[in-house]
């Protein structure tokens, strides 16, 4: 089974926090009384959400959904950096790949997740809509105008 390799740098940026603190600044109040500050202190704001391999996938599909390509698979393979006991991102990343016909990538990442899970029914069902010739229906469909 090859894989197509996971740029190191993508999953750590994926994976890392969304804002690193920096030096905090002096306080320039220090040593005033409460009515001669000159801007009132801000709110603090929400904590970020932690970064999920439910969240990864929910992006991917977003992003494959907005024509992101190249983020989709990405945030699809951020997912098995995050739990690759997951059959589920297996399939996702292998859904991404058979929709841009890239079968062998797909068929990978499907063989994968059957790896983890046998009987996983999206991984089955994906290799079997790969293993169906791609216009079996439609040249059966079609007429045959070329006899007399």
């Amino acid at each position: 089974m090859k894989l197509r390799a996971i740029p190191f740098l993508a999953a750590v940026l994926v994976m890392a926090p969304v804002a690193v603190a920096g030096p905090k600044a002096p306080d320039k109040t220090a040593g005033k009384t409460p009515h001669s500050a000159a801007k009132p202190a801000k709110a603090k704001s929400k904590p970020a959400a932690p970064v999920t391999v439910e969240s990864l996938l929910a992006g991917s599909r977003t992003a494959a959904t907005k024509g992101e390509k190249e983020l989709a698979l990405r945030l699809a393979q951020s997912a098995i950096v995050a739990d690759p006991a997951r059959p589920g991102s297996y399939v996702a990343l292998g859904d991404l790949y058979a929709r841009a016909g890239e079968d062998e990538y797909a068929r990978s990442y499907y063989e994968a997740a059957l790896g983890i899970d046998p009987a996983n029914a999206a991984a089955l069902g994906a290799m079997k809509a790969l293993d169906k010739p791609a216009n079996a229906t439609a040249a059966n469909a079609a007429p045959n105008n070329s006899g007399p």
